[in-house]
């Protein structure tokens, strides 16, 4: 428990700066420094993912930059998704669950470096209005992936918002921390329904609780660091533990305690 403390730190510091991302993480923390089993850990990981992510949004919420109509619109069908998801979740073993996480961490290795460098000129914008047929499907698809990984999917959410949906940079960022929230809030309940719980209530309550003070030191942090050098920093972290994790899966026989 001890160990979980400076990994918590540093996973919600990432949440609060980047606006999610950090809970990329969070599934092979639990795995391969705090030895939970990969079933068990994609559970444990949404209770520290949703925590950091509500935490963060609060401390956001006063500066109005969150788009509540979107983030709310999401949670019906994230909901749905969450438990198409974690159906998933239970019908494979660790190994192969470790094994579709790769490219997950590749792509997000990917999003985050060019979201790093993406220009700023829109950060004043108004939020769109709301599109309720597109809202509905990306909740829908954030959810199954959410249920079944264990990970808030912020990185997948913000090139949505702004891409799809219309947000400025400034608003997906902030609006991704609340949708994250409410999917991992449904997906919890999805694996806890599923599974009956089983978690490990006092590690996943010291990583969850570090992670939640990490996520409120970085909202106050977020304004003043690069975020180019914070965003591609991140990146290649994430692209490097999944190379680690690649070599132990293929060549090493983990993660240990794999079905």
């Amino acid at each position: 428990m001890v160990v979980a403390l400076p990994f918590g730190l540093a996973i919600g510091l990432v949440i609060g700066t980047v606006g999610g991302g950090g809970s990329i993480l969070a599934l092979p923390v639990l795995v391969y420094v705090l030895h939970e089993q990969v079933g068990v850990a994609t559970t444990e990981s949404l209770v520290v993912v949703g925590l950091a992510a509500a935490v963060a949004v609060c401390s956001r919420a006063g500066r109005r930059e969150v788009c509540w109509p979107i983030a709310v619109l999401f949670a019906g069908p994230a909901a749905c998704g969450a438990l198409i998801g974690a159906v998933g979740n239970r019908a494979v073993g660790g190994r192969t669950l470790i094994l579709a996480f790769l490219p997950l961490m590749v792509a997000a290795a990917y999003a985050t470096w060019r979201r790093a460098g993406a220009g700023t000129r829109d950060e004043r914008a108004a939020c769109p209005p709301t599109a309720t047929g597109r809202t509905a499907l990306a909740g829908l698809g954030v959810g199954a992936l959410t249920g079944f990984f264990g990970v808030g999917g912020g990185f997948v959410i913000v090139p949505v918002l702004t891409g799809w949906l219309g947000t400025s940079l400034r608003r997906a960022m902030a609006t991704s921390l609340a949708v994250i929230a409410f999917t991992a809030l449904s997906a919890l309940a999805s694996h806890l329904l599923l599974s009956g719980g089983g978690i490990d209530i006092a590690v996943t309550a010291v990583l969850a609780g570090a992670t939640a003070l990490g996520a409120i030191a970085g909202s106050g942090l977020r304004a003043r660091l690069p975020r180019r050098a914070l965003g591609r920093g991140f990146a290649l972290v994430v692209l490097g533990v999944a190379c680690l994790l690649a070599i132990d899966v293929l060549l090493l026989g983990g993660p240990p305690g794999a079905g």
